[in-house]
Parts: structure tokens; C-alpha cells; sequence
């Protein structure tokens, strides 16, 4: 269940600073650009699901649709839009789930932008003009930003000056500081300065813009060498020159095309525009925008439009008055004739009768533009069709005196010309095909002239499997290959309107019946029972076409097992009377529809689940290095106990990683129900080995499903929020501890089995400081590609813990004859980061750890900072351990390093004595600033 612990949010990002309002929520206050990390810690079991949602602003908004499952919600190069409020929700489908939240503020601050209005206007009548010049300073930032104007090194202010006005705008996008300048005058010519500032919040530096104002100040003016609409051949070089006719100052040109971006084979220079081999792609608008944030942008527009032509149709229309729908002699009769063209408007049309043009007269009439026809379609009627009008109709869509080819089409009149029928083939009207197989559904149409059949599904709001919603075949055939069952249905063909004859469509209707095999539940069940109880176990066809079972052949380990038939139905059932050992085992189910076969898989068996850990135990119980032992409380639940037979007991066996040795260990159970925390002290554990634990439940079936984990050990995860601790660096969080991202390479995590075989001898630490293989420590490693003065520094989590004074020890091994430097930083975090060195060595201090102890008092929360530097060569790799954290004095022994552990075969330790008057001196001396 749930315990009554609270979620809890933790942070390891880049944060500039988290607080608590004046509501009491966490406020978590980082740049924009930096890397966002929280951490969601929950208790509970079974293990929480946690889940991570968030709001744009307030509580009441809803969740938006994404989020993340996880506990760790990482955000890279966080932008302005991912703040808000985020919450971590945890469940497992017990009690009430567990809510916390947080409130992510994302500081920015952009360049500010400084735009020039002027106005002049008449006051009194004409006596005089007066000339006012509006200075507009914009900028978006959080925390709202704070401007500062200047004129040349002067700082302006509201009051100072008459002619001067300072005030915010309504109405306007951003942050708008307004410098007002009236009745212009000669030493208001001057450069101004726009000074923005969100006072170093997360760092964020000041920004300027800055202004020239002079008597010939103007906003931009162009002209262009072309028509607002310009039309050319394909294949055409273009050139649009872009002129400035004013501007002050200097305006800056730009071209723009939308609406795609601007074509691979364009070039600007110096505003003129080039477009060679111009194509269909390049057509579009083309803007010119001259910009030099004075008055408003000048901006000119070419509509660029490629000649083309494509995609000539035609369609015949009998009298329409007369509610005919074939052609007769004494009634009306309609030719159209259509071409897609850009543009459109000048295309121009020919019609032919019989290879001569044909003359217009009272009974025939031509048109360009038919209400009831698309525009610039082009339409011969024919008024009471006689005889001598039967014949071949040519009609011709031209560009003149363009090198576009013309496109023509051909219409055949006659008394032979008869509307179209359409119709389904004799046993095609229903197709019936196997999954995966080619199905080909036909049509049949009949007239002259012989229009295409468009082909589209009715049944259902679904795409053909071209993804079109409609197919159009000139053969009245549709092939489908590799049918799918989504593709059963109804399909509908119909005649198309163009290129026949323009009346009511004829339409007609195939099935498509796609069989496959059955679709069946459950595919795999883990079935469980108490012995002497009876079962039933059911196959069920979900799915399928045909939908009726035609055979259900059951199997027990593989046997086939004989039933009495049953009526056909969508499922089969086994009756198993009693679970016992030998009616334990797998039982299959082969469901047959004729097309395929499905199985449904059932696991039956009396043994008991499996029991789960519990994941949020505290862990190790004892976690000092140099005793080099810890024990470990494992505990779990079981899962569904009473599904079974009553748990004995269980079987405990641990064994050693990269050993083989087990040890068992019975544990008797008392009393078991669902939700119960057991527990076991794992003992006598060797610092930092890990272990693998195996726990089985006994029953008087026998043993049930096993359960295993890997115990590792791990340094205290509270780390942080604890004076008085030691980081061993055993575990691969490294206490907290994290790599500064600003500087040249980084710490290693390492051993004496994962360090490099062939790294440089005669430097660095065989093992870490308690002798052993597996020991863990810190290192730097000198090699290539580093160079002398590279920096790795680590930095500790934030210590917002309260004390005068704290004693910082560690141990350091630094081996080499090309040893740099250690160096020991404290990090206060005020208005902004202090960085403070309190603590240095330089050069080769022999094959041995030596103990600092550092004492430090900083006045407020703090980090410490590990900087290792790089010598003068590849021998000065260094390496440091156990770091400690405690309130109080340092030992009074000495404040430099002052203890020498000696490795296994090294020489007798030597004291080595540090000068730390300086460096502590300059940090106190900042802190009381």
C-alpha cells in the first residue's frame, strides 16, 4: 500500500535558485538554455507508477496531453514556453495516489529592439509646426526588465527635462519603454542608448541598443524594376531589382518567398533578386522589405506566376431544357473544353470542325466563360442539332506568342455518340479473397465516347490504399495488391463528369470480403489455483472471417486430448475437475476458421506467484567503509496469496556476485493476506561487494515462482540534506555530486577492475583508500587529449543547511613527477555564485592517500567544488576519496594535510605541510563583503 509519506521533488539541474513562496510551493528558478532535472521520490508498494504532467500557469488548467512515466523528468536546453507548474503523481492502485508539485520559472532576457516614430503636426492653424520623435524600446524577458535611457553618457530621467518624456505604452506586445522627445530640438540630435536589465537573475548579463538621431533621420523607401505581377516562361533567367530611394540611416534589404522558403537556384545581391531556369516551384509571392527601425518597414510584393498548361477535358451536354440526357436531332447540344493554366485567364481557345475552324453563326455560338463550368472554359452550342453538325470537334488551348505548347482535344459526334451505362460483370459483384492474396474488382461501362471510372469506398470514411480518397481507371478495373482486412467493404464505381458526357453519374457497387484467420484471447494465461479445486479454461474467437469455429483441438503438454463435439460457436471450453501435480502444465487450444489457425496458451499450475520486493527500503542499514561490512533489510510482499494454496515458508538464497557459493536460508511464515510487509536482515554483507538474492515461496504444492534482485551497495541517497556523512563514492550517483559542465574534462568514477589496463605507470592509485579491488574512488587522468591547465572540476549538491562552522576532509592521492593541482572551492550562493578557493597542492606527493581537512564558514547555502588541473605531461593523474561533511571544527592537529595512509608495499607515510592563510583569508574577506 501507499504509505503515509508525501511525494517529495528533487532538483539536480542547473537551477539558479529554488525557494518557497509566499504560498508555500517550490519554486524552481532556472535560464533559458539550461538543463532541467527532477527527481520525483515516493514511497509505496507495490512500486509506484509516478507520472509527470503539467500546466501552463494555474491549477485549474488542465493537464496537458503529453507526459512523461518516469521519475526522473529531464528537460534539455529548457525554453521559455516549458514553464509552469509541473506535477509528479504517484499510484499503484492502493489507497490514495501521492501529488506534489512545483513551479518551474524559466528567466530570459532577448535583445532589445529600438524602433523611431516621428510625426509633425499643425498646431494653432499654421502658425508653426512642431516635430516630435518617439524612441520605442521593446524587449521580452522574465522577470519583467527595467530600462534605462541615456543620451550619450547622460542618464535620462522623466522630470529632468521638458522636452523629454518617459512612459509605458498600452496595448503592446513585450516589454515597451517609450522615450518621447517634443518639439525637436538642436541638441536633442544625439545618440541614444536603450539599457536593459532583469538586475543578474540566473546570471543574465545587461543589454544595449543603441540609436543615432541626426536632422536626416528617415524611414526606408523602395522601388522596383518590375510589375506587382510578373509572368514568365519556364526556363527563364528572372532578375526583380529591389532599389532604396531613402532611409536613414542605411536600410537593410531582404527577400522573402512565400509560400516556401526561396529556390536553390536564386541569388540577392545587393537587393536585386536572380532566379535562373525558373520552374512551376518558383511561383509565389516574392516580398521585398527594406528595415532600418525608423518609421514603418517599406515593403514591395511580386506575384511571380510561370506559364503552364496541363490536364485538357472536355464533357458533352445534351439539352439541358429539355431534360434530355443523349443527343438528338432538333435539341441543344453543348461542347466544353478546359485546360488548367497559369495564368489562367490568358489562355486562348480554338475550336475546329473537321480540320477547319469552325464559324460562329445563329446556331452555333461560342463562349469563354460559362457560369455552370469552371472559369476560362471555353464552350461550342450547337442550337437545333442537325445532320450536317455530326462530325469530329478539335479543341485547342494556346499561350500566344509563348513557347508553352498548345494542348488540344478531340470529341466525336455523331448519331453513334450514346450516354455511358455502367455494370457490374456476371459473379463479380461479390469478390471474396484471402488476406495478403491480390484482389482485382471490375466494371463494365459502355457509350461513346468511353468516359473513366472513379472508384471510391462507401461503407466507410476510409482512403484507398494509395491513400487517395478516390482512384480513377480508364479500364473500369481496380487491382489491390496484398489486401488487408481494413480493406474489406463496400466499394462504389461511377463515371467521371469530365471527358464524357455531363449528366447524372452512373454508379454501381463490389464487395470485397477479405477472410483471415481468427483473432483469439487469451493468446498466453498464467492460470492459478488451490489443489483439489476445479477450473475452466475458454478459448474465445475475438475476430475472424469467416466468424464460426470450424475444428478446436486441445493439447496438455503437448498430447492431444479428445473432447466430445460441440455446436460450431465463437469459443471452446476445457473443465479441468481437480488441479493437482499431474494435471499441472500447459494447455494449448488451436481454434481453425477454414483460413488460419490461433492459439490460445494457458499456464495451469497450483505453485504459488511470485513475491515482490519492496523498492523504497532504506538501504544499507550500516554503511561505514572501514568496518567493511553492511547489512541490508529486504522486504516484500506477496503477490495474490490467496490464489493458491497458504505459504509455508520461503527460500532464501544469496550469493555473491562473480562467485559461485550460495547460501540458503529458510524463513517460516506465520501469517500471510495480500499487502503484508515481510521482512529479513541480510547480514555480513563485504563493503562494496554486491549480491544476488533469489526468494521463493513454499507451499504445500512445493516451490512457486521464484523472485531475484541485485543489492548493491549505495552510498546514503539523503547525502545532501546531512551534515556528518561520508561519500564514499560507491554508487554510481556519486552521492549527489555532479560534473561542471564549463570546464575542460571530467572526473572518473572508477576501481582497480574497471580502470584502464594500460593507463600511464609510475601515477595514479592501484586501489581506492580501504586496499580493496572493488573500492571506488575519483580520478583525473592526464593523457591525451588533455594539455597543461585543463580543468575537471565536481561539484557537490547545494547544502542549504545552517551552522557557523564545517570541516570539509577528504583524501587525495596525487602520484606523478608531472602532477598539477588539487584544489578545493566553496560555492556560495547569494545574489550570484562566489566561487572561493580555500584550499590548494601542487606537484608529486608519492604512491599514498594523504587526509586534508579543510575548515570552511560560509553564510549561507554552499557547494564544495573539487578543481583538478592538469600538469605540465601525461604523469599527473589524481585521485581523491571519502570525502566528509561535518558541522564543527576541523581536528586541531593540523589544518593542512595531515594523514598518511600507506597502500599495501609502500614506504614509510611522510607529512606534508599545505599553506592555507592566503586562500582562507581572501574567502573570508569575500563572504563579509
Amino acid at each position: 500500500m501507499l504509505l503515509a509519506f508525501p511525494a517529495q521533488i528533487i532538483h539536480a539541474g542547473q537551477a539558479c535558485v529554488v525557494k518557497e513562496d509566499n504560498i508555500s510551493e517550490r519554486v524552481y528558478t532556472i535560464r533559458e538554455g539550461n538543463t532541467l532535472v527532477l527527481q520525483c521520490l515516493v514511497t509505496g508498494h507495490p512500486r509506484p507508477q509516478v507520472r509527470w504532467t503539467k500546466t501552463a500557469g494555474s491549477a485549474s488548467d488542465k493537464f496537458q496531453e503529453t507526459s512523461v512515466f518516469n521519475e526522473t523528468l529531464r528537460i534539455e536546453k529548457i525554453q521559455r514556453l516549458q514553464g509552469g507548474r509541473y506535477y509528479c503523481k504517484a499510484e499503484n492502485g492502493v489507497g490514495v495516489p501521492a501529488i506534489k508539485s512545483i513551479r518551474v520559472d524559466v528567466q530570459y532576457l532577448d535583445e532589445p529592439i529600438l524602433t523611431v516614430h516621428q510625426t509633425i503636426s499643425d498646431v494653432r492653424g499654421s502658425f508653426y509646426q512642431e516635430k516630435t520623435v518617439f524612441l520605442r524600446c521593446t524587449v521580452n524577458s522574465n522577470p519583467p526588465a527595467r530600462f534605462i535611457w541615456k543620451r550619450g553618457a547622460e542618464t535620462l530621467s522623466h522630470s529632468q527635462d521638458n522636452g523629454v518624456d518617459i512612459y509605458e505604452p498600452l496595448y503592446t506586445q513585450g516589454e515597451t519603454k517609450v522615450l518621447k522627445l517634443k518639439n525637436l530640438r538642436p541638441q536633442d540630435y544625439a545618440s541614444y542608448t536603450c539599457q536593459v536589465s532583469v538586475r543578474n537573475v540566473c546570471s543574465i548579463l545587461d543589454k544595449t541598443i543603441t540609436f543615432q538621431l541626426t536632422n536626416t533621420t528617415a524611414p526606408p523607401a523602395l522601388k522596383l524594376s518590375v510589375n506587382e505581377t510578373l509572368v514568365v516562361n519556364p526556363g527563364d533567367n528572372v532578375t526583380m531589382q529591389c532599389s532604396l530611394i531613402g532611409g536613414d540611416p542605411l536600410p537593410e534589404v531582404v527577400w522573402s518567398h512565400s509560400p516556401s522558403p526561396m529556390p536553390h537556384n536564386s541569388l540577392i545581391q545587393k537587393g536585386n533578386l536572380t532566379i535562373w531556369g525558373i520552374c512551376m516551384e518558383d511561383s509565389g509571392y516574392y516580398n521585398c522589405t527594406a528595415i532600418n527601425n525608423v518609421g514603418n518597414p517599406a515593403k514591395k510584393t511580386v506575384n511571380l506566376l510561370v506559364r503552364s498548361m496541363k490536364n485538357v477535358t472536355f464533357q458533352i451536354t445534351p439539352d439541358v431544357i429539355k431534360e434530355s440526357e443523349s443527343i438528338q436531332l432538333g435539341q441543344d447540344l453543348k461542347l466544353s473544353c478546359h485546360v488548367d493554366a497559369v495564368p489562367q485567364e490568358k489562355v486562348i481557345y480554338f475550336w475546329y470542325k473537321n480540320g477547319k475552324p469552325a464559324r460562329v453563326s445563329d446556331r452555333l455560338l461560342i463562349s469563354r466563360n460559362d457560369p455552370e463550368l469552371p472559369p476560362v472554359t471555353s464552350s461550342l452550342e450547337i442550337i437545333d442539332l442537325r445532320f450536317s453538325d455530326y462530325g469530329t470537334y478539335l479543341c485547342i488551348a494556346s499561350f500566344q506568342g509563348a513557347p508553352i505548347p498548345d494542348l488540344s482535344v478531340e470529341v466525336n459526334i455523331s448519331s453513334e455518340t450514346v450516354p455511358p451505362t455502367i455494370s457490374v460483370p456476371k459473379g463479380q459483384s461479390t469478390i471474396t479473397v484471402r488476406e495478403g492474396s491480390r484482389a482485382e474488382l471490375q466494371c463494365e461501362v459502355r457509350g461513346k465516347p468511353k468516359p473513366p471510372i472513379i472508384w471510391s469506398r462507401v461503407d466507410k470514411e476510409a482512403p484507398m490504399p494509395s491513400g487517395a480518397m478516390t482512384v480513377e481507371t480508364y479500364d473500369g478495373k481496380l487491382c489491390l495488391e496484398s489486401v488487408s482486412r481494413e480493406m474489406s467493404g463496400t466499394y462504389k464505381c461511377q463515371t467521371a463528369r469530365y471527358n464524357g458526357f455531363n449528366i447524372r453519374p452512373r454508379e454501381a457497387l463490389v464487395q470485397l470480403n477479405v477472410q483471415f484467420p481468427p483473432v483469439v484471447e487469451p493468446t498466453s494465461q498464467d492460470v492459478r489455483q488451490g489443489m483439489g479445486r476445479s477450473v475452466t479454461l475458454r478459448c474465445t474467437m475475438l475476430k475472424g472471417s469467416p466468424m464460426k469455429v470450424a475444428t478446436a483441438v486441445w493439447r496438455f503438454n503437448g498430447n492431444l486430448l479428445t473432447l466430445l463435439p460441440t455446436e460450431q460457436q465463437d469459443y471452446s471450453e476445457l473443465m479441468l475437475d481437480s488441479v493437482n501435480r499431474e494435471t499441472s502444465g500447459s494447455y494449448e487450444c488451436s481454434i481453425s476458421n477454414d483460413v488460419g489457425v490461433s492459439t490460445c496458451l494457458f499456464h495451469v499450475s497450483a505453485k504459488a506467484y511470485n513475491p515482490e520486493f519492496y523498492y523504497d527500503t532504506p538501504n544499507p542499514t550500516l554503511s561505514q567503509k572501514q568496518s567493511k561490512n553492511y547489512s541490508y533489510v529486504l522486504q516484500w510482499t506477496q503477490k495474490e496469496p490467496d490464489a493458491v494454496d497458504p505459504i509455508l515458508k520461503y527460500r532464501l538464497d544469496v550469493r555473491q556476485l562473480n562467485q559461485r557459493n550460495t547460501v540458503q536460508t529458510l524463513i517460516p511464515v506465520k501469517k500471510m493476506e495480500k499487502g503484508l510487509l515481510l521482512e529479513h536482515i541480510l547480514r555480513n554483507l563485504k563493503v562494496p561487494q554486491s549480491y544476488e538474492v533469489r526468494l521463493t515461496p513454499i507451499t504445500n504444492f512445493g516451490a512457486g515462482d521464484m523472485a531475484a534482485r541485485i543489492i548493491r551497495y549505495m552510498e546514503p541517497i539523503n547525502y545532501p540534506n546531512l551534515a556528518d556523512n561520508t561519500c564514499h563514492f560507491e554508487d554510481e550517483k556519486i552521492c549527489g555530486f555532479t560534473q561542471d559542465k564549463m570546464d575542460n574534462f571530467d572526473w572518473t568514477r572508477q576501481n582497480a577492475l574497471t580502470q584502464n589496463p594500460k593507463r600511464t605507470v609510475n601515477t595514479g592509485p592501484s586501489t581506492d583508500i580501504s586496499g580493496t579491488e572493488e573500492g571506488y574512488y575519483m580520478f583525473i587522468e592526464a593523457s591525451r587529449p588533455r594539455v597543461q591547465g585543463d580543468k575537471a572540476r565536481l561539484i557537490s549538491p547545494l547544502y542549504n543547511i545552517t551552522g557557523k562552522y564545517f570541516c570539509v576532509s577528504f583524501f587525495y592521492h596525487m602520484y606523478g613527477k608531472h602532477i598539477g593541482s588539487l584544489n578545493l572551492l566553496v560555492r556560495v550562493q547569494n545574489k550570484r555564485a562566489i566561487d572561493t578557493q580555500v584550499w590548494s597542492l601542487s606537484e608529486n606527493k608519492g604512491n599514498e592517500w594523504k587526509q586534508a581537512h579543510v575548515p570552511i564558514s560560509p553564510p549561507g547555502p554552499f557547494q564544495i567544488i573539487f578543481e583538478g588541473v592538469r600538469g605540465t605531461s601525461y604523469e599527473g593523474d589524481i585521485a581523491i576519496d571519502d570525502v566528509t561533511l561535518k558541522r564543527g571544527d576541523c581536528p586541531r592537529k593540523s589544518i593542512g594535510p595531515n594523514k598518511a595512509v600507506a597502500l599495501p608495499g609502500s614506504g614509510v607515510p611522510t607529512l606534508h605541510k599545505s599553506s592555507l592563510c592566503g586562500p582562507l583569508t581572501f574567502f573570508l574577506y569575500v563572504l563579509l563583503r
